[in-house]
């Protein structure tokens, strides 16, 4: 983490952007209240250090997507009042994220007496310039501070224009605080990692996990598979899947891999589930049974969790791991009677001594579910920023952050 923090900014007197990711659930079709507030708590601290340092907040976020139109439905109204009774001080919200009104609030709220110098502007993606980078758009946003800190990790592979664009116009761009904690774990899981370093990888598309896949396998000492992924790689073996989720276009792209993890050898391990629970279909009725993997039984079904003989397993390569990044389930956990794979990884997980990452909202929710969301080191709040990151990509937010001198 060699970038510029909010920490090395003189904020005193000054406004200051900070991009923050509000992407939260709202109750009553956008009417609100907010339905999980994980993602405002995550960037307290870093608006109660500008707070705390003499600084008028000005913050500004997406939520959901509005496909660059007004919709009252996604609106950050809500979110503004769940931000004041969170901070115990009030939050001005302004109609506008760019134009006179967003102006008037920032200027009367700077201008303002006392604490609690907060504004949240209304959401980024109501205008269609944000997220095609347009400079005009990013410098109206600019206009509106004096600093720019990006605290929203969640974002950060986007090359928007309140991520990357807004930096062109305000020099020394920091990083908030979660965006640094964020940076800090996922850059130590890459570049030093204590081992055994294990990666759990689980979720319904291989194709989203790739990149992250093939860069890992050359850093981890092992590489565990769960989740309807895993059967895009026993198509591309010849085992039987039944009706299983299977990507029929990333086959080769699974026997690519397949065959670089066999070349590695020892002591690099690719695990795949050895057993799974199969059922005629998604439901909690559903009639299911355990089966191997490879049990022509399977028929026209479709597995939907690892069976008792993989999480022994996956237990057991978890164990004595030092450092662990898990992103994505084993089976379809929302359903507790597929739950099991699941919740087991997630005990085996909270279990380890070392450095645990968790990363993307159905881990967070599984964690959560499991009620062992306390013992885990760091859980990211970026999904796909994650995945991005941990694929070896470079993400535009990261890169738009000035280096430290």
């Amino acid at each position: 983490m060699n970038k510029l923090t909010i920490r090395d900014l003189d904020l005193k007197g000054l406004r200051v952007f900070v991009r923050v990711d509000f992407n939260v659930p709202l109750k009553d079709r956008g009417i609100g209240p907010v339905g999980d507030d994980t993602r405002i708590r995550a960037s307290l601290p870093t608006i109660q250090y500008a707070l705390d340092h003499g600084a008028t907040v000005v913050l500004a976020s997406h939520l959901g997507r509005p496909k660059g139109k007004v919709d009252p439905q996604m609106s950050l109204r809500p979110v503004a009042d769940r931000l004041a009774a969170l901070l115990g001080a009030p939050v001005a919200f302004a109609e506008d994220c760019v134009g006179a009104v967003a102006q008037q609030t920032v200027a009367r709220v700077h201008a303002a007496a006392g604490a609690g110098k907060v504004v949240l502007l209304e959401n980024l993606r109501f205008h269609p310039e944000e997220e095609k980078n347009d400079p005009q758009f990013a410098a109206a946003l600019a206009s509106l501070a004096d600093r720019y800190v990006d605290d929203a990790f969640g974002a950060a592979h986007r090359a928007h224009a309140s991520v990357e664009g807004i930096t062109h116009h305000i020099p020394n761009a920091a990083a908030g605080l979660l965006m640094e904690q964020e940076l800090k774990y996922l850059g130590l899981a890459l570049a030093s990692p204590e081992r055994p370093f294990v990666a759990i990888l689980g979720g319904a598309k291989v194709s989203d996990k790739i990149d992250v896949i093939e860069n890992l396998l050359g850093k981890v000492d092992r590489l565990i598979i769960g989740g309807a992924m895993a059967y895009t790689f026993f198509k591309a073996r010849g085992v039987p899947v039944g009706k299983s989720l299977v990507e029929d276009d990333k086959l080769g792209a699974a026997r690519k891999i397949d065959d670089a993890a066999a070349r590695l050898g020892s002591p690099v391990r690719f695990e795949l589930p050895v057993d799974h629970v199969v059922a005629d279909r998604v439901d909690a009725g559903a009639s299911h049974e355990v089966l191997a993997v490879g049990d022509a039984r399977i028929g026209d079904r479709l597995g939907l969790d690892i069976g008792p003989a993989t999480i022994a397993a996956y237990t057991a390569s978890i164990a004595d791991a030092k450092t662990v990044v898990w992103n994505g389930p084993m089976g379809v956990f929302e359903i507790d009677v597929f739950a099991a794979g699941t919740n087991a990884v997630a005990r085996a997980v909270a279990a380890v001594t070392g450095m645990t990452i968790i990363g993307g909202g159905d881990s967070i929710a599984a964690v959560k579910k499991a009620g062992i969301a306390d013992k885990i080191t760091h859980i990211s709040t970026g999904g796909g920023a994650s995945l991005e990151f941990l694929g070896g990509r470079q993400l535009p937010g990261v890169e738009a952050l000035a280096e430290k001198g």
